[in-house]
Protein backbone atom coordinates (compact mmCIF):
# COMPACT_ATOMS: atom_id res chain seq x y z
CA UNK A 1 0.00 0.00 0.00
CA UNK A 2 2.72 2.37 0.64
CA UNK A 3 4.55 1.67 -2.95
CA UNK A 4 1.75 2.84 -4.56
CA UNK A 5 0.90 6.63 -5.50
CA UNK A 6 -1.81 8.08 -3.32
CA UNK A 7 -2.86 7.51 0.13
CA UNK A 8 -1.62 4.83 2.08
CA UNK A 9 -4.70 4.20 3.98
CA UNK A 10 -6.97 4.59 1.56
CA UNK A 11 -4.52 2.33 -0.55
CA UNK A 12 -3.98 -0.59 1.97
CA UNK A 13 -8.37 -0.44 2.29
CA UNK A 14 -8.71 -1.17 -1.66
CA UNK A 15 -5.90 -3.79 -1.25
CA UNK A 16 -7.92 -5.70 1.69
CA UNK A 17 -11.40 -5.12 -0.05
CA UNK A 18 -9.65 -6.78 -3.41
CA UNK A 19 -8.89 -9.79 -1.80
CA UNK A 20 -10.72 -13.25 -3.15
CA UNK A 21 -11.68 -14.34 0.15
CA UNK A 22 -12.92 -10.65 1.13
CA UNK A 23 -14.83 -10.30 -2.16
CA UNK A 24 -16.21 -13.81 -2.39
CA UNK A 25 -17.70 -12.60 1.67
CA UNK A 26 -19.07 -9.22 0.05
CA UNK A 27 -20.82 -11.49 -2.83
CA UNK A 28 -22.74 -13.41 -0.18
CA UNK A 29 -21.56 -16.73 -0.34
CA UNK A 30 -20.37 -16.95 2.75
CA UNK A 31 -21.42 -15.43 6.49
CA UNK A 32 -18.40 -14.49 7.25
CA UNK A 33 -15.01 -13.70 6.13
CA UNK A 34 -13.62 -17.03 7.96
CA UNK A 35 -15.98 -18.73 6.27
CA UNK A 36 -15.67 -17.21 2.72
CA UNK A 37 -11.69 -17.87 3.25
CA UNK A 38 -12.16 -21.55 4.03
CA UNK A 39 -14.71 -21.74 0.51
CA UNK A 40 -11.54 -20.52 -1.14
CA UNK A 41 -9.07 -22.78 -0.12
CA UNK A 42 -11.09 -25.91 0.05
CA UNK A 43 -11.34 -24.70 -3.44
CA UNK A 44 -14.99 -23.76 -3.45
CA UNK A 45 -14.81 -20.85 -5.58
CA UNK A 46 -13.62 -20.37 -9.21
CA UNK A 47 -12.32 -17.25 -10.47
CA UNK A 48 -12.87 -16.37 -13.88
CA UNK A 49 -13.64 -19.97 -14.80
CA UNK A 50 -10.47 -21.38 -12.51
CA UNK A 51 -10.12 -22.80 -9.64
CA UNK A 52 -8.87 -20.54 -6.84
CA UNK A 53 -7.30 -21.80 -3.66
CA UNK A 54 -5.20 -18.75 -2.93
CA UNK A 55 -7.30 -16.23 -0.07
CA UNK A 56 -5.21 -13.73 -0.75
CA UNK A 57 -5.19 -13.45 -4.64
CA UNK A 58 -5.97 -10.08 -5.76
CA UNK A 59 -9.09 -9.71 -7.57
CA UNK A 60 -9.27 -7.13 -10.65
CA UNK A 61 -12.28 -5.25 -12.34
CA UNK A 62 -14.19 -7.11 -14.77
CA UNK A 63 -13.40 -10.79 -13.41
CA UNK A 64 -15.91 -13.12 -12.37
CA UNK A 65 -16.27 -14.91 -9.29
CA UNK A 66 -18.52 -18.38 -9.05
CA UNK A 67 -19.30 -21.52 -6.53
CA UNK A 68 -18.18 -24.32 -8.33
CA UNK A 69 -21.12 -26.92 -8.88
CA UNK A 70 -20.16 -29.60 -6.17
CA UNK A 71 -20.58 -26.82 -4.05
CA UNK A 72 -23.77 -24.94 -4.73
CA UNK A 73 -25.25 -27.76 -2.77
CA UNK A 74 -24.15 -26.56 0.63
CA UNK A 75 -26.76 -25.65 3.14
CA UNK A 76 -23.80 -23.08 4.36
CA UNK A 77 -23.52 -21.30 1.34
CA UNK A 78 -26.98 -21.20 0.01
CA UNK A 79 -27.90 -19.53 3.36
CA UNK A 80 -25.10 -17.22 3.16
CA UNK A 81 -26.27 -16.11 -0.39
CA UNK A 82 -30.20 -15.80 0.68
CA UNK A 83 -29.04 -13.23 3.62
CA UNK A 84 -27.02 -11.32 1.20
CA UNK A 85 -30.01 -11.07 -1.13
CA UNK A 86 -31.75 -9.65 1.79
CA UNK A 87 -29.30 -6.98 3.15
CA UNK A 88 -27.93 -5.85 -0.12
CA UNK A 89 -24.87 -6.03 -1.81
CA UNK A 90 -21.93 -3.37 -2.00
CA UNK A 91 -22.23 -1.52 -5.36
CA UNK A 92 -18.91 -2.62 -6.69
CA UNK A 93 -19.85 -6.08 -7.14
CA UNK A 94 -22.55 -7.46 -9.39
CA UNK A 95 -24.39 -10.64 -8.38
CA UNK A 96 -26.49 -13.08 -9.94
CA UNK A 97 -27.54 -15.57 -6.97
CA UNK A 98 -29.64 -17.99 -9.04
CA UNK A 99 -26.05 -18.91 -10.70
CA UNK A 100 -24.08 -18.57 -7.95
CA UNK A 101 -21.93 -16.05 -9.59
CA UNK A 102 -21.01 -12.53 -9.43
CA UNK A 103 -18.71 -9.92 -11.15
CA UNK A 104 -16.15 -7.68 -9.27
CA UNK A 105 -17.16 -4.50 -11.19
CA UNK A 106 -14.41 -2.31 -9.81
CA UNK A 107 -12.07 -1.32 -7.34
CA UNK A 108 -14.38 0.35 -4.31
CA UNK A 109 -13.27 3.77 -3.29
CA UNK A 110 -12.54 4.92 0.21
CA UNK A 111 -15.91 6.51 0.64
CA UNK A 112 -18.18 3.59 -0.62
CA UNK A 113 -16.25 1.17 2.28
CA UNK A 114 -17.64 1.04 5.79
CA UNK A 115 -16.33 3.84 7.49
CA UNK A 116 -16.09 2.69 11.14
CA UNK A 117 -12.61 2.18 10.17
CA UNK A 118 -9.36 4.81 11.25
CA UNK A 119 -6.45 3.62 8.16
CA UNK A 120 -3.75 6.10 9.86
CA UNK A 121 -3.90 4.38 12.88
CA UNK A 122 -3.74 1.54 11.54
CA UNK A 123 -0.45 3.12 8.60
CA UNK A 124 0.74 4.60 11.61
CA UNK A 125 0.90 1.14 13.73
CA UNK A 126 2.81 -0.96 11.08
CA UNK A 127 4.86 2.07 10.04
CA UNK A 128 7.41 2.28 12.93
Amino acid sequence: AERRKGNTGANLITLLESRLDNVVYRMGFGSTRSEARQLVSHRAIALNGRIAGVASMLVSAGDTISVRERARKQPRIQEALSLAEQSGFPSWVEVDPRKFEGRFKSVPDRGEVAQDVNESLVVELYSR
